[in-house]
C-alpha cells in the first residue's frame, strides 16, 4: 500500500514540478507577453486553490469514490496542460490557465486524504508517502534541465542571448512532458484502493467554525503573516528561474560542468536544489519541534525568506547563490511547514481539517493572487523603471549591464517585507512551546 501510495505522489507533483519553475522565462522570454498579462497568469493559477478545496468538499467527498475524482481531473488535466503548450495568445492562455488550476487543485487535498484513508498508522507512515512528492518534483526539473541542454547551442560565437532563446524555444516540452505525466496518473488512479464518498461530512458548519478560531491569537497573527509572506514566496518562483539563468548562460560566470551535467540548465533543475534541502529540513524539524518553541521555528523560517532574498540581491558568485536556492528548505520547512502545525494544534479535531483547508487557502490561494501581481507587474515593472530610461517599451530586454542593479531593486522589496513580518512576529507571537492543548483549543 505505502508503495502504491508513494507512485501517486510521485506523479502527482512531477506534473507540477514539470513545467511551474519554467513558466515566468517561458511566457516573458519566448511567448513575449507583457509583464502586466505575465502577472495575471499566474494567479488565475491560483484560483484553483480557492475554488479547489469547495470542489473537493462538496462534489467529491460527497458523489464521487476519490480514486475516480482523481483519475478524471488527471486526464482532463492533461488535456488541458497539452493544449497550453499550442498556446500563444494571452487571452488562451489565461483562460486555460485557469481552467487547469480549478481541475488541478483539488487533486493535491485528495491525495491526502486517501493516503490517510488507507494507511494504517498515518502518522507514522505519511511523511515517508508525501516525501515521493517532492522527490517527483525534483525529477521532474531536472529531466526539463537535461531536456533543455540538448538544444544549448555551442561554438565560440555563442552568446548568452543564443543560449538563453534557445532554451525559451524548448521550454514548451516541459507542458508536454506534465501532459503525458498527468495522463499517467489519470489512468494510474484507477487502479488505487477504492475510497468512498463520505455523504454525512457537515463541511460548511465546520468551516464556519474554523473561521472562528482563525480569529483568535495566535492564528489570527499567522494568518495576517500568511500573506505577505506568501507574496515574499511567490517572488521565488516567479523570478528565480529566469534569475538563475544567467549563471548557466554564461551571463554571470559560467556554472561548472559538473553542475550542469547533474541538475541541467535553463534554471528549472537548478532550483531543485531547494527542493533537496527541502527534505532535509523537514526531516530536521520533526527532531527541533520537540526543543524549540513554534515561535522560534517560524522566525528562524522567516529569517531564512529574508537572507535568500540578501544573497540574490548583494551577492552575484556561484556559492552564495546557491546557499540562497537551498535556503527554500529553511523557508519551507520552518515557516510554512511549521505554521500548518500551528494550526493543527490550535484547533479541535472535528474542524482541523477544515482550519487546514482554510490556511492553504490564504497561502496557496490569497497569497499567490495578490503575490503573482506585486511580484511581477507591480514591483518587477518598478525595479525595470529604475534601471532603463523613460519611454522604453514595457518588454524591451534589460541590457546585461544592467542586469545586476536590476535584481538589486527587484530582491531588496521581498526582503525587507520578510524582515518587518520577522519584527512582527518577535514583537506579537505568543513566547513558549505549543502544545496540541494549548489554551484548550484542542479539546473537542
Amino acid at each position: 500500500m505505502k508503495f502504491r501510495l508513494s507512485v501517486m505522489m510521485f506523479l502527482q507533483y512531477a506534473i507540477w514540478g514539470a513545467w511551474l519553475p519554467i513558466l515566468y522565462p517561458y511566457l516573458l522570454g519566448h511567448l513575449q507577453f507583457a509583464l502586466a498579462d505575465v502577472s495575471k497568469i499566474f494567479a488565475a493559477a491560483a484560483v484553483g486553490a480557492i475554488v479547489g478545496p469547495f470542489i473537493a468538499g462538496q462534489v467529491a467527498d460527497r458523489f464521487f469514490a476519490t480514486e475516480k475524482f482523481l483519475a478524471a481531473s488527471h486526464l482532463l488535466g492533461a488535456v488541458l496542460v497539452w493544449m497550453l503548450a499550442k498556446q500563444d495568445s494571452v487571452n488562451g492562455f489565461l483562460v486555460l490557465s485557469t481552467l487547469y488550476g480549478v481541475i488541478y487543485a483539488p487533486t493535491l487535498a485528495l491525495t491526502n486524504s486517501l493516503s490517510f484513508h488507507h494507511l494504517v498508522d498515518r502518522d507514522r507512515d505519511f511523511g515517508r508517502v508525501r516525501l515521493w512528492g517532492t522527490i517527483g518534483w525534483i525529477a521532474a526539473g531536472i529531466a526539463v534541465g537535461h531536456w533543455l541542454d540538448r538544444y544549448t547551442p555551442t561554438g565560440p560565437e555563442t552568446t548568452a542571448a543564443l543560449r538563453e532563446a534557445a532554451w525559451n524555444a524548448h521550454r514548451v516540452d516541459a507542458f508536454k512532458l506534465s501532459a503525458l505525466l498527468g495522463a499517467l496518473l489519470g489512468l494510474y488512479s484507477l487502479t488505487l484502493p477504492h475510497t468512498p464518498p463520505r455523504r454525512d461530512v457537515a463541511h460548511t458548519s465546520a468551516i464556519g467554525k474554523a473561521l472562528g478560531y482563525a480569529m483568535k491569537r495566535p492564528l489570527a497573527l499567522l494568518f495576517l503573516l500568511a500573506i505577505p509572506m506568501s507574496c515574499v514566496h511567490q517572488f521565488y518562483f516567479v523570478h528565480a528561474s529566469t534569475f538563475l539563468t544567467r549563471f548557466q548562460s554564461g551571463a554571470a560566470g559560467d556554472f561548472s560542468n559538473s553542475l550542469n551535467a547533474i541538475l541541467g540548465v535553463g534554471g528549472g533543475g537548478l532550483m531543485t536544489i531547494g527542493q533537496m534541502s527541502e527534505i532535509a529540513v523537514l526531516a530536521l524539524v520533526t527532531v527541533l519541534a520537540k526543543q524549540m518553541s513554534r515561535k522560534s521555528l517560524l522566525a528562524l523560517g522567516l529569517a531564512a525568506y529574508a537572507a535568500r532574498m540578501a544573497l540574490f540581491c548583494y551577492t552575484d558568485s556561484v556559492a552564495t547563490i546557491l546557499l540562497g536556492v537551498a535556503l527554500h528548505g529553511f523557508c519551507f520547512g520552518c515557516f510554512i511547514f511549521v505554521a500548518f502545525m500551528v494550526v493543527d494544534e490550535e484547533t479541535p479535531s472535528d474542524v482541523r481539517a477544515s482550519a487546514q483547508n482554510l490556511f492553504n487557502l490564504v497561502i496557496v490561494g490569497i497569497g499567490f493572487i495578490v503575490g503573482s501581481w506585486f511580484a511581477g507587474s507591480l514591483v518587477g515593472g518598478w525595479a525595470r523603471g529604475k534601471v532603463l530610461p523613460a519611454g522604453t517599451p514595457p518588454d524591451a530586454a534589460i541590457p546585461e549591464a544592467l542586469q545586476r542593479d536590476y535584481w538589486t531593486h527587484l530582491f531588496s522589496v521581498p526582503m525587507w517585507i520578510a524582515l518587518g513580518c520577522l519584527v512582527v512576529l518577535l514583537v506579537a507571537y505568543p513566547g513558549g512551546k505549543r502544545s496540541a492543548n494549548a489554551d484548550g483549543a484542542a479539546a473537542s
